[in-house]
């Protein structure tokens, strides 16, 4: 059962950021597996019940380590998280519902990172071929939740739509998301912060099963 984080989860991410080497973590991996790695996994473990019932789909925890064969400077990520996702080679190429903690706070909602062209070709056809049913998707959201859908990737031209209303949508490439962000707080050492997330969560399924059926 996730217990929330604590101060010593904080102490021990802003540690490995000013101290990112393996002398530092292996003098500080029990408060690593502790207050860092077990709340996050029972985190994962609460909210996954949302999705249980959609086959293939799992929830991930990262590593701390870095891949060495990226020939990263330092040895350890200064950040964990979980992903709520279909059980594919590469999730970056597809839909997910996220959630991670770093030195700065927490940010947590749905995420799709790097689209195949001939998948952003497929959801812009479906778009243009259901624009009411779209737009009403994304609206509800952005009302539900009072964030925003947006994507940091664009495209330098973006592709044309016979409907005005689809233009901003037609200018999307990649790294599509919806997310909040927040510092630390009391709020955030708390088990009600599986509650939050799970509530963030079921606002965005409707957005992550959009997006999944585009890439199976």
């Amino acid at each position: 059962m996730f217990e929330g984080y604590s101060p010593e989860t904080v102490d021990f991410l802003w540690g490995i950021r000013l101290n990112n080497n393996r002398e530092w973590f292996m003098a500080h991996k029990s408060e690593y597996v502790k207050y860092l790695y077990e709340p996050t996994k029972a985190l994962g473990q609460e909210i996954f019940s949302l999705v249980a019932d959609r086959p293939g789909t799992l929830v991930k925890v990262s590593r701390i380590y870095r891949d060495a064969r990226m020939h990263h400077p330092v040895p350890y990520k200064e950040s964990l998280w979980i992903c709520l996702r279909q059980d594919v080679e590469w999730w970056a190429e597809n839909p997910c519902l996220y959630f991670e903690i770093n030195p700065d706070g927490i940010h947590y909602g749905f995420f799709f990172w790097r689209i195949k062209p001939q998948i952003m070709e497929e959801i812009r056809r479906d778009m243009e071929a259901n624009p009411d049913k779209f737009l009403k998707m994304i609206r509800k959201i952005e009302k539900n939740t009072g964030l925003k859908v947006t994507a940091d990737e664009l495209y330098k031209r973006p592709k044309s739509t016979d409907n005005k209303k689809l233009t901003p949508y037609f200018a999307w490439k990649g790294q599509i998301g919806c997310v909040l962000q927040q510092e630390f707080s009391p709020d955030t050492f708390g088990p009600e912060l599986a509650d939050r997330v799970t509530a963030l969560f079921r606002e965005l399924l409707p957005l992550y099963d959009y997006f999944c059926k585009f890439t199976g």
